[in-house]
């Protein structure tokens, strides 16, 4: 197998798995794939579910079940900055179906996909619990409140400059 994590993660992943009592390491399985996604770039391939199962004594099946239920894990690469859009009822209320629309138009990508050049994902995803923010995006671990068609502009060249500057 080769992937494999690094010493400090590894580190990390013990400490984690000893919040949880003998023999409950399926526990541990939310935190560890979080780290596992951070660790090898950004997404969970079968390779790195399968080495996360092993690590905590699973069956990959158990792996799986967690990793493909829910939204923060990427089960295929994704860009350098992910726009999460939500589209639970408050947020397609005000709108959010025209943000997500409005970024295919800017983006060129549906839900799901990403740009060629690999520095854009999009997603839709259940609440984000930021109802009276509506429409509204999570990216990475930011809030992005009352979307309009100007602010998705902005945050596009935002990130657009992020990036120019660091190289």
């Amino acid at each position: 197998m080769s992937v494999q994590f690094s010493d400090k993660a590894m580190q990390e992943v013990k400490r984690i798995v000893n919040f949880y009592p003998e023999g409950k390491q399926k526990s541990a399985v939310i935190p560890v794939l979080h780290l596992a996604q951070q660790e090898f770039g950004g997404w969970l391939s079968t390779e790195t579910m399968d080495y996360v199962a092993s690590v905590l004594n699973l069956k990959p099946i158990e792996v799986y079940e967690v990793a493909t239920f829910y939204s923060m894990y990427n089960l295929k690469p994704v860009g350098k900055y992910m726009f999460e859009v939500c589209q639970t009822g408050p947020c397609m209320l005000n709108g959010s179906d025209d943000i997500v629309k409005y970024i295919y138009e800017k983006l060129g990508i549906r839900p799901g996909e990403t740009t060629a050049d690999g520095m854009f994902t999009l997603k839709t995803v259940e609440c984000l619990g930021a109802c009276g923010y509506a429409p509204m995006m999570q990216m990475g671990k930011h809030y992005r409140e009352h979307l309009t068609k100007e602010k998705v502009d902005a945050i596009i060249a935002e990130c657009r400059n992020n990036v120019a500057l660091k190289n």
